[in-house]
């Protein structure tokens, strides 16, 4: 998901960029162009209007069996560790993980293209040329699990209720939807602003429709463990609060047949098991208390995978390929706490932490340092900047620091010993021209109080990673501490930008627009519960995120991204982490699953399915 922001700056770049989408004034409105059996942000389209199913897929696939996951992944309100509501659109709770299989939406997005989308509950979409308006026609027979009819007054009220009522996120990225009505019982309008962000309407497409019935005795925007009343392929079956939850195929799904949804939507039941400590999740998995576990901690990779159901072939190990952009991982420094205003503090810290010897003593040497907001993608900046990029960046040229326009800024090198001396001695001269001076082995800010950092946490795993760099720190006379809450407080004291220092990773699109101001944007940092973490306040970001937003052809935007790259990486905003190119993935050798899997997402379990002689096999051995 990608997050933008948007702030006013004379005569900004964005602006101009922005201003050839606007309507001249008096103009016409402009008429809706021929129904198109699916939507991209630059109107490309892989898939003919006949396709039958998406080719990552098997169409023959059986129905049956169970699938079952350790929690990886989370909602916008969602944690790794547990889980209270079944509300997941919302800021309040902690939402369960697989809420969204149990509601359909508009459109559904194509594994193999970076951003096209093709018809759910709309059979087909009809766009105004100047982009602003679309008439979603609906499917008739789509409806929702008790029977009723899925009409186009349940999708104006989703729409609308989610961009008032929605977790922050949401709101942000409906900022420049206007609205939506009904056109009889079978079609939606949905109208946009001008200069608005080219992924909203995508956005807006894959929102879970909702029943306006069901919430007219209920409220939407409180944490709840009511089942909603959903429309998708599964709905809710059993649930342990905090635990475990389970999702129940629907074996009458109205969109069964659909191209979108052929050879998906395999299992009879899909559950996910939370897990508050890492290595519990892990010996829970060679128990075979669950079926698949994506793996993101080096050493259980490296050294636990000797248990007897691997050594006999019953676990299967792999590593798949990872093609989506891999985004930024790091420690994110809150500069709304003077500590971290000065640049020169902030690119100390980056100094202070010894990746290469984490890497290699901790890590086992399975990652890569991350060093762009858009690693492992084409957006990413490289060198000194093109023409293309200078013509961009040029109007704010005295406005942000010189390297914008050298060399792309990278995190240092170190020797790999722990203790690199050019590292340490290069930022405890930076701290000394940041007035942060060294008195009785104690590092003091210009107002003469000690430096201290608190690292906030929820996850038991990272202590290692946390501790050791602590105690570099403490090299440099800064004392710091790392603090571990439960998920609860977490999510409470991040959304509330109540932190020093916390671990965060932002990943986006291959077509990033919109959703950077999330991320980036001085609305966003003054915004709780959005992931500003650093409360990023710079006019030269915001207006890049519009030119990011204005591109009109994936050539222009991938100029925009490598500036906006540039600009983000020279402010020193977060420590970087690490990132790999691959899933690791293991699971218990039960399923079966296509040949090839979609380019741009991980498609597991959407297109896998359970193999009963594999899984005969496996309990043979066993």
């Amino acid at each position: 998901m990608i997050i933008t922001r948007r702030n006013a700056l004379v005569l900004s770049a964005g602006a101009l960029a922005a201003a050839k989408f606007a309507r001249p004034a008096g103009a016409q409105p402009v008429a809706l162009d021929a129904e198109r059996h699916g939507m991209s942000a630059f109107g490309d389209l892989a898939l003919p209007a006949d396709f039958p199913h998406f080719a990552y897929v098997n169409p023959a696939a059986p129905k049956g069996g169970a699938y079952s996951e350790s929690v990886s992944s989370r909602t916008y309100n969602g944690s790794f560790l547990t889980f209270n509501s079944l509300n997941t659109f919302i800021l309040k709770g902690e939402g369960a993980l697989g809420m969204d299989f149990t509601f359909a939406s508009l459109m559904v997005r194509a594994g193999d293209e970076p951003d096209a989308m093709y018809g759910m509950a709309a059979r087909s979409v009809r766009i105004t040329d100047d982009g602003l308006t679309y008439r979603f026609t609906l499917r008739p027979e789509a409806k929702f699990h008790d029977g009723s009819p899925l009409t186009a007054d349940d999708v104006v009220w989703s729409l609308m209720t989610l961009k008032e009522k929605g977790h922050p996120i949401i709101t942000q990225l409906l900022r420049d939807f206007e609205g939506a009505e009904a056109d009889g019982a079978g079609a939606v309008v949905a109208r946009f602003k001008e200069k608005r962000g080219r992924d909203v309407p995508l956005f807006v497409a894959g929102l879970p429709i909702f029943s306006k019935a069901y919430y007219a005795t209920r409220s939407f925007d409180e944490s709840t463990l009511d089942i909603p009343l959903g429309s998708g392929a599964y709905k809710v079956g059993r649930i342990e609060v905090g635990h475990h939850i389970e999702y129940e195929r629907v074996n009458d799904w109205w969109g069964a047949r659909l191209p979108v949804a052929v050879g998906q939507n395999n299992f009879d039941t899909i559950r996910y098991e939370y897990f508050r400590d890492r290595e519990v999740a892990f010996v829970g998995f060679s128990a075979k208390n669950y079926l698949f576990r994506e793996e993101y901690t080096s050493r259980t990779w490296a050294t636990r995978y000797d248990f007897p159901a691997f050594k006999d072939g019953r676990v299967v190990r792999r590593l798949t390929p990872d093609d989506t952009p891999s985004g930024a991982q790091g420690w994110f420094m809150n500069m709304r706490r003077e500590k971290f205003k000065d640049r020169r503090v902030r690119e100390a810290l980056i100094d202070a932490f010894d990746f290469e010897w984490t890497n290699k003593n901790i890590m086992y040497g399975a990652y890569k340092r991350t060093q762009s907001v858009f690693e492992n993608s084409p957006m990413k900046a490289m060198g000194k900047p093109d023409a293309a990029e200078l013509k961009l960046l040029e109007p704010f040229r005295g406005k942000v620091p010189d390297e914008v326009f050298g060399e792309s800024y990278v995190p240092p090198v170190t020797d790999g010993s722990g203790q690199d001396r050019r590292a340490l001695r290069r930022g405890a001269l930076l701290l000394e021209q940041a007035g942060v001076k060294l008195v009785n082995g104690k590092r003091v800010l210009p107002d003469g109080q000690p430096i201290a950092i608190e690292f906030l946490s929820e996850e038991p795993s990272f202590s290692p990673h946390h501790l050791t760099y602590i105690k570099t720190l403490e090299t440099l006379g800064i004392a710091a501490t790392l603090r571990i809450v439960d998920p609860v407080q977490y999510r409470a004291r991040v959304d509330n930008f109540d932190f020093d220092i916390t671990v965060e990773r932002m990943s986006f699109s291959s077509t990033p627009g919109d959703s950077l101001r999330g991320y980036f944007t001085t609305q966003a940092a003054r915004t709780k519960g959005s992931k500003n973490l650093a409360g990023i306040e710079d006019p030269a970001v915001d207006a890049l995120v519009d030119i990011i937003i204005a591109a009109r052809t994936r050539e222009e935007l991938t100029t925009a991204c490598k500036a906006l790259d540039r600009v983000i990486r020279a402010g020193r905003y977060w420590i970087p982490h690490w990132y790999a190119s691959t899933h690791r993935i293991a699971y218990w050798d039960v399923f079966g699953f296509p040949e090839r899997q979609p380019r741009y997402f991980r498609g597991i379990p959407d297109t896998w399915w359970s193999d009963p002689a594999r899984a005969a096999a496996v309990e043979k051995k066993g």
